[in-house]
């Protein structure tokens, strides 16, 4: 299954139990992201079980920042911390997905996304 998530590529934040409560900026925005990359992937908000091993493959797509640089994108937000992100916000069980990559681009022309792909 192939899909993207437009809008800004995330990390998922360190969250602490006062977030349940007092909701920090930066969890309000991820919660709202993940909503999205829900409804991206299953056109519904509510996470998948794989009942197989699955392998995740992602691309991101980041914005220019004050200063761009030519070649690979080595700047916040990390890929580990987007790997994250996307794997809470799609599965109930992710430990099922057994292999995963990630490539951090530059935009290339068009709006920030995340291309997601799992077999």
């Amino acid at each position: 299954m192939t899909f993207i998530i437009y809008g800004d590529p995330l990390g998922k934040p360190r969250m602490t139990a006062r977030d349940h409560w007092k909701q920090r900026p930066c969890v309000l925005r991820y919660r709202a992201w993940c909503d999205l990359a829900r409804f991206a992937a299953f056109q519904k908000n509510q996470k998948i079980e794989l009942r197989k091993p699955a392998i995740l493959t992602v691309k991101a797509y980041l914005p220019f920042g004050k200063v761009h640089r030519a070649g690979p994108h080595t700047v916040r937000p990390d890929g580990d911390n987007i790997l994250k992100a996307i794997c809470d916000a799609l599965f109930l069980n992710d430990q099922m997905v057994y292999k995963m990559s990630i490539e951090k681009l530059w935009c290339d022309g068009g709006a920030p996304r995340v291309e997601v792909e799992w077999l």
